[in-house]
């Protein structure tokens, strides 16, 4: 080996030269870390890879599949090639001393110190050199060159992808780069270049490069790669003896090893693929389909044959199984694309968590193969559906034994940014979203979503920000031609059709399309026409004529309990609506603007019935501004009261009186049955969703009270907000919730349907189209006209302003990356990953609630079991600590805790990204009261049984 002279066509690989040094007993060779992450992309490319993608990669190559397997494995390999440079050698001074002082691996001075030029840009800039000399197509301007497409894309293994370099750049790299030191250590990686290359066998050129979303494909193979074969135990178990030279025959040994170990780490990890086995719906499901499912059952299955899979629009009420429904049409979508999973998305955590053991017992029953199951969302550690084994090893690096259920998921999936990658998955939408932001790895989530059917649940109920970046995520699902199924409960001609004009333009099919969607029904285009079909109306089997009632009030809900309740007020109107309920028993949910006035509500109630109040259950009280744990509890007794019918003889069961008290958190996704739904007034769509959950389940004549007679009339109650003259007038503590505009036009919508009833789902499209319409103003006189078209240029500006910002800040379409992946991590002046993480203006905070003992100390419980003084230590929090920490963890308005400072943080919590960013509020305990009250800055912040509130 020629260690001490420069040679550049003698040089051989150095073994000193380090790639893992963390956990080990000595430095592992970079060298042997190279073929590792080559042995593991093979097993993924066979059990990871879908057909499909093999086939598109091989033909973008311009090689045989088998060629371009061996490639990919080679590029994947050279992903730590820029380890061969002074500034990351340094960073082990031990290892660094052996080739530090060796003449041939000279550096300018101070190059071993700049940090900032991280290795895998050094991979960028060497490979662009490397591969343009191995013969990789080139081209005057390197965005054109295949060779630097492939070195931009592997130094983005760390989740960032590099600028574009110049080839002025590249002519001279070291005197650019002094980080990459001078012609020792170029040789040094061009050696392990040549000798990665033999030993693998890709000798092979590719014809030209990738597009777009190829590239995400193999970026997301190259990372996965990395990451299984860094593994500390994967890399202790083929750590070479001390002494070991990397001669030719001691490289091809050890990438047999690698190659024996790597199916192994594939499989311990759980990354497979799942198959779409059951085809009949009675397979999938113990029960006889509805209208909708039967419709979907008889016909999605030919249309798919036919034209392959393609993007479905289900537009059906709450209740009427739209969620079966998508699991079966995933599966025949997922069928015939031979997609590997699926990922189930939802608006809100709660929902997510209701979601999981679906999917959960949908996989158990209709699917085969790897049946790997995530929950994501922030908060899915602490979720109880989510506890098992792997969770207290989730986080640790370490691949574990496995799970003892099918579905159950490993550690390693559980580990931070691999949940989309597990065959499938439940949670929220933006875990999904943030796939089209350029946040770091948004390459590997668009990898995890590109071979899986992509579920949208409530797909109506995103505002123009998050909508914008649905549809562009749409757009790379289509050009990956990924299966998608949205589903919607309410969703307007216009909102329909640029959802499924985003998939078609992904697919190659820039023209619009005439999308007017029927309710019920659904439509269907696939991705290889583009061809939308008929939208087909199946009926509800549920038809119920919804009886609305609109009650003006005058609105003095931040009256104290104690005060007189006012003639006409909202507090009178809603005790006397209430009424019944209390006196003849049945269910009510009384549905709030605000936090803050669903608490005032909830105690004003609880003086107005106080047999209720003092009964287990009679007032219950939901909303997100409780501890995690607080709520989640919260929610549990509130699907086991007013949830599904446990079985066919748990219909009739009687229901005592029980009064919810909840904000829009119940609106999505939670199978809630209510005999009378109270709500304050909201935008038409939102009133929809709230009526679902009036009367949802038959219950027969003894499982309802008298008054809720007959049971296919769901009765709902929306209380319209006026001023002493009985104009409306939106009250001021409800900000910004809800559009004033929108508000007025479905009060006047109301008003000319009272009396009439609403048939659902026969005048749900009418009416949901109808709110948005431009000439709804016409029926107006001049003064509430002019008043009205003020408010809908308002809400037009903003949505504009909205969805241009979400246009500024995603990533670009995949048609315009144009050879520059930089693109896709692209950050605007301005923007940064914490504003992009926060979805741009949710003004939210979490904190922490410290409560005070008689001696001083701290406890993170009232009766102070559990002293802060524990969680205080240098060494750290384990996993199940930090879990009790954020199960009481609360969100609260970010304008609450401007202007003040908690409690310090311990020591070690500030480096923890769970608790960080948290604010620790110090209680002290009111007298003679229930409440804890904390002074920050110029506000009192109290929690009691009611939740956070400020006083």
């Amino acid at each position: 080996m020629m260690r001490d002279a420069v040679g550049a066509d003698n040089w051989s690989v150095d073994e000193r030269f380090w790639g893992k040094e963390r956990g080990l007993k000595r430095p592992y060779p970079v060298v042997c870390h190279l073929l590792d992450t080559a042995a593991v992309c093979l097993v993924l490319w066979d059990r990871l890879l879908g057909s499909g993608f093999r086939g598109r990669l091989a033909a973008a190559l311009g090689l045989a599949e088998e060629e371009a397997r061996t490639v990919v494995a080679f590029w994947a390999g050279l992903h730590d090639l820029g380890k061969i440079s002074p500034p990351f050698q340094a960073q082990v001074p031990s290892a660094f001393a052996a080739v530090r002082d060796v003449p041939a691996y000279v550096f300018a001075p101070g190059a071993d110190k700049e940090r900032a030029f991280r290795h895998e840009m050094a991979t960028h800039w060497a490979l662009s050199v490397l591969l343009d000399e191995a013969g990789y197509p080139g081209a005057t301007r390197p965005r054109r060159a295949v060779s630097h497409q492939v070195a931009q894309l592997l130094g983005g293994h760390h989740g960032c992808f590099g600028r574009v370099l110049k080839a002025r750049e590249l002519a001279a790299g070291s005197a650019y780069q002094h980080a990459l030191g001078e012609e020792g250590w170029a040789g040094q990686r061009r050696a392990h270049f040549e000798e990665l290359r033999r030993v693998i066998g890709a000798q092979a050129v590719p014809a030209g490069g990738l597009p777009s979303e190829l590239a995400v494909v193999v970026t997301g193979l190259v990372v996965v790669s990395d990451w299984l074969a860094s593994q500390v135990e994967a890399v202790a178990s083929l750590l070479p003896p001390v002494g070991w030279r990397a001669t030719p025959e001691a490289l091809e040994a050890h990438w047999e090893r690698s190659r024996a170990a790597a199916p192994d780490l594939v499989r311990r990890a759980r990354l497979g693929r799942a198959r779409f086995a059951a085809q009949e719906f009675g397979d999938m499901f113990p029960f006889s389909p509805n209208p909708l499912q039967r419709d979907l059952m008889e016909r999605l299955p030919g249309l798919v044959a036919e034209r392959g899979s393609g993007l479905l629009l289900v537009t059906a009420p709450t209740g009427d199984g739209k969620t079966e429904a998508a699991l079966f049409a995933a599966s025949v979508l997922g069928r015939s694309a031979e997609a590997r999973g699926l990922y189930f998305a939802l608006p809100t955590m709660a929902t997510a968590d209701g979601m999981f053991p679906r999917v959960e017992r949908f996989a158990r029953e209709a699917l085969e193969g790897e049946r790997a199951l995530t929950l994501l969302h922030s908060m899915a550690w602490l979720s109880p559906v989510y506890a098992g084994p792997a969770q207290e090893a989730a986080g640790a690096g370490a691949v574990s034994a496995e799970g003892a259920t099918a579905t159950e998921a490993g550690a390693w999936l559980r580990g931070p940014k691999r949940g989309l990658l597990a065959p499938l998955a439940a949670g929220t939408i933006d875990q999904a979203l943030a796939a089209v932001l350029p946040l770091r790895y948004n390459a590997l989530r668009l990898f995890g979503l590109s071979d899986k059917v992509f579920v949208v649940d409530e797909a109506h109920a995103y505002g123009p920000w998050m909508h914008s970046l649905l549809t562009r995520l749409l757009e790379w699902l289509g050009v990956f031609g990924a299966p998608v199924v949205l589903l919607s409960a309410t969703l307007t001609g216009r909102t329909a059709g640029s959802l499924v004009d985003a998939y078609r333009r992904g697919a190659g099919f820039g023209e619009a399309s005439r999308i007017e969607p029927v309710y019920p029904g659904w439509l269907f285009t696939d991705a290889g026409s583009g061809r939308v079909s008929s939208p087909r109306e199946t009926g509800s089997g549920r038809e119920r004529v919804l009886d609305v009632s609109l009650r003006r009030a005058e609105w003095d809900s931040s009256e104290a309990p104690e005060v007189a309740v006012r003639a006409g007020g909202r507090r009178e109107v809603l005790r006397e609506t209430l009424a019944v309920v209390a006196s003849e028993g049945g269910t009510a949910l009384v549905c709030c603007t605000t936090v803050a006035e669903a608490q005032l509500t909830f105690r004003d109630l609880c003086v107005a019935f106080p047999e209720l109040a003092g009964r287990v259950g009679g007032l219950r009280l939901l909303h997100s501004r409780y501890p995690a744990g607080v709520r989640q509890k919260i929610t549990a007794e509130c699907e086991a009261a007013y949830g599904k019918p446990l079985s066919a003889g748990d219909t009739a069961r009687p229901r005592p009186a029980s009064i919810l008290v909840a904000t829009q958190v119940v609106e999505q996704s939670l199978d809630f049955d209510f005999d009378l739904i109270v709500s304050d007034l909201a935008p038409l769509a939102q009133l929809l969703q709230r009526a679902g959950r009036g009367r949802r389940h038959e219950r027969g004549q003894s499982g309802r009270p008298g008054w809720a007679w007959p049971e296919d009339r769901p009765r709902m109650v929306v209380l319209e907000p006026v001023d002493e003259n009985g104009d409306i007038e939106v009250p001021r503590g409800w900000g910004t919730v809800y559009d004033r505009g929108l508000l007025r036009r479905t009060a006047f919508l109301l008003h000319e349907e009272d009396g009439l009833g609403i048939k659902v789902p026969g005048d749900v499209q009418r009416l949901v189209d109808d709110v948005y319409a431009p000439d709804f103003v016409d029926r107006l006189d001049a003064a509430a006209k002019q008043e009205l078209v003020r408010m809908d240029a308002e809400r037009e500006a903003q949505e504009m302003a909205e969805t241009h910002m979400a246009a500024v800040v995603s990533i670009c379409s995949p048609a315009d990356v144009a050879g520059d992946l930089s693109r896709l991590s692209e950050l605007k002046p301005g923007v940064t990953e914490e504003l992009l993480t926060t979805r741009l203006g949710a003004d939210t905070g979490r904190v922490l609630c410290l409560y005070e003992q008689p001696g001083g100390q701290l406890a993170l419980d009232e009766d102070g079991g559990m002293p802060l003084a524990v969680l205080e230590r240098s060494s750290g929090l384990s996993v199940r600590e930090v879990s009790v920490v954020m199960s009481r963890v609360a969100p609260v308005p970010g304008s609450w805790l401007r202007g003040g400072e908690g409690h310090p943080l311990p020591e070690g919590w500030e480096e923890h990204p769970a608790l960080g960013d948290l604010v620790l509020l110090r209680m002290a305990r009111e007298l003679r009261s229930e409440r804890w009250v904390c002074r920050h800055g110029n506000r009192t912040i109290s929690i009691s049984p009611v939740g956070l509130e400020t006083i």
